[in-house]
């Protein structure tokens, strides 16, 4: 089996720079128009609120995109790696000619680990509530008289929430993730040099410990980065949910990378077979988050308990309503949308409506994470401005070069993979 190489032309690249350039003034702009406009935040909790300046306004919504978009682009990055888990732990042979794709997409992980590490050590505060001292100290410096700022509900997570273990955790998720990704794809290049099984066994147990760190890492991740924005609230289902978002998210980049490639005549083996599982796949799994959605909503609905309705009071009703087309659009997009279009045979074949609902998942997806963050932190001062849009294009053209820069490493059809020719003539 002859290997075939990705060329990216200065064409391309450059489209790539031009994007990030495009977010770069989009997001001064948006800076310079926030910042114009004055701080009117006092009403938000925590530094903002102490302090009523101006300057918290537009650097906490700055910092809060940020966050936003690598905890979301980081998640793709790591579905990548997990897909090429999943597939050697199942012993798939279906997906061995597109494996290339969701390997090359954990090139951005160290980015992430880098931005994530700055933006919570200049921004923390603005981020995440819990960061704040005096909502630990019972009693004020005199040791005598109340502490009026004083929250005993924070105060009891403190072993968990407090600054260098979470420090700790980050670093060692990514460390983790990392070390795992480099060593799956180091076993992948080999075995297009040398051949043999000896690497494809190799790869399966590496992808079977892999798959135990990722069940842990997704999870309390999931809590330490998204969660414990809302400090005071809680879900057992979040990391699921957390999960569930990234997981689909990622599953429509690899199949919008396939569909992209193969128009641009690359992957010639790849058929509409392949095409029609990763349909069914995204299919499957928009259905899949809906459920996890739909179970979390309900019970806290139904059982309505203050401090856990609290959380879609928040974002339904409250804060003026400011939030309430974003949840509803969230179902439209991320369900009603992929459920109906990809419900025949026959579009999950065709790469026009394999495309568009891919595009849609990827925007619908960030509006989930967008939910989850925003009215914890900007409450009614949150907006979907110059500021969101240029800092998303940025991160996503930092994301395709990384990505793209990760398929030109090597062939994109794994030449001594065993399951190569399984693959080649896959049927559904």
């Amino acid at each position: 089996m002859t290997e075939e190489r990705l060329i990216i032309s200065r064409k391309t690249n450059n489209k790539f720079f031009l994007m990030i350039a495009i977010g770069v003034v989009l997001l001064i702009a948006g800076i310079i128009i926030a910042a114009m406009s004055g701080g009117h935040q006092a009403e938000g909790h925590g530094e903002a609120a102490a302090a009523g300046h101006e300057a918290a306004h537009w650097t906490k919504r700055l910092y809060m995109n940020l966050w936003l978009n690598n905890v979301y682009f980081t998640g793709i990055a790591l579905i990548g790696v997990f897909f090429v888990a999943v597939q050697y732990v199942a012993y798939a042979g279906w997906s061995v000619l597109i494996k290339r794709i969701p390997e090359a997409m954990g090139y951005y992980l160290p980015i992430g680990g880098a931005v994530m590490l700055i933006t919570f050590l200049l921004g923390g505060h603005d981020i995440f509530h819990w960061t704040h001292d005096y909502l630990y100290n019972q009693f004020l410096e005199d040791g005598v008289t109340p502490n009026p700022q004083y929250d005993p509900i924070i105060a009891g997570k403190a072993p968990y929430l407090n600054f260098w273990f979470f420090l700790i955790r980050m670093v060692a998720y990514f460390v983790l993730w990392i070390l795992f990704f480099n060593w799956l794809r180091r076993n992948s290049l080999n075995e297009d040099l040398q051949g043999g099984t000896n690497y494809y066994h190799k790869s399966i147990r590496i992808s079977a410990m892999f798959l135990v760190v990722f069940g842990v890492t997704s999870s309390t991740s999931a809590w330490d980065w998204v969660l414990s924005i809302d400090t005071h609230w809680f879900s057992t289902m979040f990391g699921w949910y957390v999960f569930a978002s990234w997981w689909v998210s990622g599953l429509a980049v690899i199949t919008l990378a396939v569909i992209i490639l193969k128009q641009n005549g690359y992957l010639k083996m790849v058929n509409a077979n392949h095409l029609h599982d990763l349909g069914k796949f995204v299919f499957a799994f928009s259905i899949f988050w809906t459920y996890v959605w739909f179970s979390q909503f309900m019970l806290i609905w139904y059982a309505n308990i203050p401090e856990e309705s609290i959380y879609f009071i928040e974002r339904l009703g409250g804060n003026g309503g400011h939030f309430k087309w974003i949840f509803f659009t969230n179902l439209l997009i991320n369900f009603a949308f992929p459920f109906l279009v990809l419900m025949t045979r026959d579009a999950k074949r065709q790469m026009i409506m394999l495309k568009i609902v891919t595009i849609a998942i990827l925007i619908g997806h960030w509006l989930d994470f967008y939910l989850m963050m925003m009215p914890g932190t900007m409450r009614t001062d949150a907006g979907i401005g110059f500021i969101e849009i240029g800092t998303t294009l940025i991160f996503l053209g930092v994301f395709l070069i990384t990505f793209t820069k990760g398929l030109t490493k090597a062939s994109l059809v794994p030449v001594n993979h065993p399951f190569l020719e399984e693959s080649v003539h896959h049927h559904v």
